[in-house]
């Protein structure tokens, strides 16, 4: 199977995590951010992460992707969810992107390898974000609405293994929003946040993103 991706995203992340929880291999394929035409090409828009399977036949929706790659062999994910979690997730990801993504163009990444993929990353973005520079100098700002979400997080999480326990759906969602924060050099997890975040990354074997 082959994923086409892009290193910085979360929802990327999310199958690449899976797949590396059953020890299945995936063709990491990055996609310069420039190049609609290899997404267009293969789905008629452009939009990532595609799973490419092994039928050639491609698919979308990383969450499906996520029970696709699950649903071979035995599982691993045989916790239960819970909507506190999903709830503190939804709260993370409503923050951390005005951390992250003025961040990103810093980071050296394979999709904006060349100047264009680098423009084009930017002109995609700034037409939501405005002003990079304006956020980043508001960075303690979006840290300080961040941590109180954090530290609630701190007390609900219930192994550095799993975030309840035994390994979820939930895990899937957290980690990779997780791994996107930590790009930001000045924030601090919390003591069982930060466990949790290096405990699950170090079994992934994926790399984290770089700290800027």
């Amino acid at each position: 199977m082959k994923l086409l991706m892009f290193e910085h995203c979360s929802l990327c992340f999310r199958v690449r995590m899976i797949a590396a929880l059953k020890g299945i291999v995936l063709e990491e394929q990055v996609v310069l951010d420039d190049d609609s035409a290899a997404m267009i090409s293969l789905v008629g828009r452009r939009v990532i992460p595609i799973l490419v399977r092994d039928d050639g036949t491609p698919m979308l929706e990383s969450m499906d992707m996520v029970d696709y790659i699950e649903a071979m062999g035995d599982p691993v994910l045989t916790g239960p969810e819970r909507p506190d979690i999903a709830e503190l997730c939804a709260r993370i990801l409503k923050i951390s992107p005005f951390l992250t993504m003025p961040r990103y163009p810093l980071l050296n990444l394979p999709e904006m390898a060349t100047a264009s993929a680098c423009a084009h990353f930017l002109a995609r973005k700034l037409k939501v974000y405005e002003d990079f520079e304006a956020l980043k100098a508001r960075t303690s700002d979006f840290i300080g609405e961040l941590m109180p979400v954090l530290k609630d997080l701190d007390h609900r999480i219930e192994s550095p293994e799993a975030v309840n326990g035994e390994l979820s759906r939930d895990d899937i969602r957290l980690l990779p929003l997780l791994r996107s924060a930590a790009v930001v050099k000045d924030l601090v997890y919390p003591d069982k946040v930060r466990t949790y975040f290096e405990t699950l990354m170090a079994r992934t074997g994926i790399e984290p993103l770089p700290v800027v």
